[in-house]
Parts: structure tokens; sequence; C-alpha cells
């Protein structure tokens, strides 16, 4: 019998593409996605965690199931579909390190999830989770149908106990209208232990002309605890005194800010899950998020790494 899984992250991991000049101008291949981004990040940092996903029957999704076996994370949740295969994306930097994504994803497995043979019994192991961990662009991916499931998932879990992680992570291109996106994100609100918006997103989505709006709304919907990512300014964090500013410490320019707040909110979840306060936590965000911009792709080699310990 597989073991009960402590985190569970649901969503969407794609073939990478980053172009490099290190060596010519040549594009290296990886992979990556929100969720499994921050799975990676929670496994190194010594999370029990397992991934709920779709792939394909190809070579490329063979490579993705090794590489995350590789890093610790538990593969038997994710699901095959022979019929289609894993989306793809292409990443390009400015000058300041900020990126811009293409996309080729409309047939991608994980879009069929719920259709996949095997998907019951993975939902009834992800319903034992200590954690789900779950984003905008995972709602995204799935219709409403979908949407309703992953919720009624979230109620179950968090009926046996289990606490649920969510980062909106709005991408306007993932949704047919920005309402689709604020009905789905309220929708999931009232079922979250930890929201981890980011302020940039929530702005474009909602408009917001400060972080103290944003903390408000997530509040008024019902998210237990609400921590705002602010890009190279730090992280509001929030505190039953009120929100607490966590600044990040002065370093050189990003090189490349892919999966930054993917790292943070593994960190933060880590540091919650063992104890430490909500400002605590966002430190130790922030440092992980620090490590991640200096190097390109969403995930940074493993000896890059900062030592968490500290």
């Amino acid at each position: 019998m597989s073991p009960k899984p402590g985190i569970v992250s649901i969503g969407e991991c794609m073939i990478e593409f980053s172009r490099t000049t290190a060596q010519g101008e040549v594009w290296l291949q990886r992979y990556g996605g929100d969720t499994l981004n921050t799975a990676v990040y929670l496994s190194r940092l010594g999370e029990a965690v397992a991934y709920l996903t779709a792939l394909g029957d190809d070579p490329y999704s063979a490579q993705m199931r090794q590489g995350w076996a590789a890093e610790g994370i538990d593969t038997t949740l994710v699901l095959t579909n022979s019929d289609r295969l894993p989306g793809l994306y292409m990443i390009q930097t400015n000058v300041q390190g900020e990126r811009s994504f293409h996309y080729w994803r409309q047939n991608s497995a994980v879009r069929a999830l719920f259709k996949c043979e095997g998907v019951e019994e993975a939902l009834r192991r992800a319903e034992e989770a200590g954690l789900l961990y779950l984003t905008g662009i995972t709602l995204s991916l799935l219709d409403q149908a979908g949407r309703s499931r992953l919720i009624d998932l979230c109620r179950k879990i968090r009926a046996r106990g289990g606490k649920i992680a969510f980062d909106p992570n709005y991408r306007a291109r993932g949704w047919a209208a920005p309402e689709h996106a604020r009905q789905a994100f309220a929708a999931v609100a009232s079922h979250v232990d930890f929201a981890l918006p980011t302020f940039e997103d929530e702005a474009e989505l909602h408009g917001d002309r400060s972080p103290e709006e944003c903390l408000r709304r997530w509040a008024d919907w019902g998210a237990a605890e609400v921590v705002l990512k602010l890009g190279a300014e730090g992280a509001l964090a929030g505190e039953p005194g009120g929100a607490v500013a966590i600044r990040t410490e002065p370093d050189h320019w990003p090189r490349d800010t892919t999966g930054a707040g993917d790292g943070f909110n593994a960190a933060y979840l880590v540091a919650r899950q063992r104890g430490e306060t909500p400002a605590a936590a966002a430190g130790r965000g922030n440092q992980l998020a620090g490590a991640v911009v200096k190097h390109t792709g969403a995930i940074i080699p493993r000896h890059a790494m900062p030592d968490m310990t500290a």
C-alpha cells in the first residue's frame, strides 16, 4: 500500500525551453510549471511531496517522471493520457531579468485530468494529505466541473484536518475573461488556510491601489492566513497585530525571476508547517526567492540552494 502523502501539489508541468548565450545562442530544454516548481523546492526542504497531474505516454513525459522521482517527489499520483502530450513553453528575459512566456498547451494531458484512468483512486489518496497546494493556473486549466471537483477535494482534506495552500498566480492569457478568474478565486478562497497572492498580479486582476486593499479582500473572502508577495520589495505577512513588512536584502540585479514566487511559497509553507510565525516564514520565503532569481529557468541547481537552517 502506498504511504499517505504529506503534501500533495496539483497542477501542470510543461517542457521548458530557455535561451542562453553562454555558448552562443542556444535553447536549454528543461521542465517547469508553478506547482511542480514548488513541489521540487518543498522536497528539497525536507517535505514528503506527491505530485498529482497527467502526462502523456511519450519520451518527454517519461523524462519528467524520472526527473521528479530523482528530486524525491512521489510520482504515484501522476496519471497517464496516452492520447495527449505535455504542454510546452519558452522563456525570454529582458535586461532586468523579467521574463515573458510563449505557450503551446491547449491540448496538454492535464486538461483531461479528470478523464484519466485511475483519477478516482488518486483523488482518494489526495484526500489524506496534510496539505494540498494548488494555484490559479491549476484552476485555469480545468472547466467548471473540474474546478468544482477541486473545491470538493479541498473540503474533504479540511474535514480530515488537513490544510489548503493557494497561490492565485493570475495569468490573463489562461482565462477567457478576468471575471472568470475572479469568480474562481473567490469560490476557492473560503477553503484556503494559506493564501499566497502577488500584489502585481492582484492589481492587474482587481485594480488594487495598495497592498492593504489586497489583504482585506482575501480576508473578506474567508482565507485564514494571507501573505502578500511584493517582488523585489519582499512580502507583507499577516500577523495577529496586523500586516508586517518583511523586506528583502539588497543584492545584485536578478538574472531571471522565473520561479521566484514558487520558491517563496515552498519556503514559507515549510516554515509554517514547522511552527514558525508568518513573519519568520516570509523571511524564509524571501531567502529562497532571492537565490532563485540568480539563475536561469524555474528550478535552480541543487547546489545553488541556500542554507535554510540559519
